[in-house]
């Protein structure tokens, strides 16, 4: 029984290849792929083998250390070539980036600065090229023409021409007088350093040097109506007389005094008892006269000025132009449109 049943459970041996034979195409190729897959899974006969005639005192020892890794393989030396840090390389291209462009770069930050390379020292080279006189065809790697066979000659032009001595000659006496320059018109390395304080100054004809100035301003000074002391800039912040301690209010005389363009008082004033400020209406928004007493009627709406009515706060305010100008303006242009017709 145990022969018949383990004829019956595995195939013979033969039935694969036939099994393969039979199919075609893709489905071919797909059982291919399935029967390696399944003989990746199962284990060896030898591993088998290994297992049964193992002690079971072995499975309770620790596994061997892993295979050593191969060892990379170690680049030879190359001819005519040094070696050098590879972070000297990265510097001498973020130094000349920061001059071209003015940009600050750091090698660490760019490209990883770790080991070293190799670096070979060559002369300068041109690609020539060469056509055939003949078919005016390219001649390849070889001295042969591709299209007509001819042998180079010559007559065969070159690009570029080969220079003749008078040429090179010259060439060099070009480079000299290009090397004298660059030393005297060195390339302008820009510079970040703001510690010294910078005088703009323009060339003058003459050899005396144009400074740059600023606008000038007019410093701006306020005394307390007090005790007439000048109230300095280092109590600027608290506006307090640092003799008296009086608050700075819209009594306190400004040198110089600017009414026109201060109507309803200068910025962050009290107010004071001669000059109290302006003050509108809160219903109709509509501005009181400067030191309107309250009880005081309004134009618009006959509001009575009261507690509620909010203080204008004091800013710039574009003067109004003068009436007189105005009319002098109208008059011209009414006498140029007369003039037109």
């Amino acid at each position: 029984m145990s022969s018949t049943a383990a004829a019956t459970a595995t195939p013979p041996t033969g039935s694969a290849p036939q099994d393969e034979k039979k199919r075609k195409g893709v489905g071919k190729v797909l059982y291919r792929v399935k029967t390696v897959f399944k003989r990746g899974g199962r284990p060896k006969k030898g591993a088998e083998a290994e297992e049964s005639t193992a002690p079971t005192a072995v499975v309770s020892e620790p596994t061997a250390a892993p295979a050593a890794s191969p060892k990379p393989k170690i680049r030879p030396e190359l001819e005519n070539a040094t070696k050098i840090p590879r972070i000297q390389i990265h510097e001498e291209r973020a130094k000349k980036l920061g001059a071209r462009f003015g940009l600050e770069i750091k090698p660490s930050e760019w490209h990883s600065s770790e080991g070293d390379v190799y670096r070979v020292e060559k002369d300068v080279r041109m690609r020539i090229h060469r056509e055939c006189h003949r078919c005016h065809s390219a001649f390849g790697a070889g001295n042969e023409c591709p299209n007509c066979q001819h042998r180079r000659c010559k007559r065969c032009t070159r690009t570029p021409p080969k220079r003749t001595e008078e040429e090179r000659q010259a060439l060099r006496e070009k480079r000299a007088i290009q090397v004298q320059k660059n030393q005297f018109n060195a390339p302008i390395i820009p510079s970040y350093d703001y510690s010294e304080k910078i005088i703009l100054k323009k060339p003058r004809k003459t050899g005396q040097d144009l400074v740059y100035k600023g606008k000038p301003r007019m410093r701006i000074r306020r005394h307390c109506h007090v005790c007439e002391t000048l109230i300095t800039s280092n109590a600027r912040e608290a506006r307090v007389c640092d003799n008296c301690g009086h608050r700075r209010c819209g009594d306190c005389p400004r040198e110089p005094s600017d009414k026109k363009k201060y109507p309803y008082g200068y910025p962050n004033d009290e107010p004071g008892v001669v000059f109290k400020g302006v003050y509108a209406c809160h219903e109709c928004k509509r501005k009181f006269p400067p030191n309107t007493e309250d009880g005081a009627e309004c134009r618009v709406c006959s509001h009575k000025k009261c507690p509620d009515c909010p203080r204008v706060k004091p800013k710039k305010v574009d003067p109004e132009p003068d009436p007189e100008i105005m009319e002098a303006l109208r008059l011209r242009l009414a006498a140029l449109k007369t003039a037109d017709t």
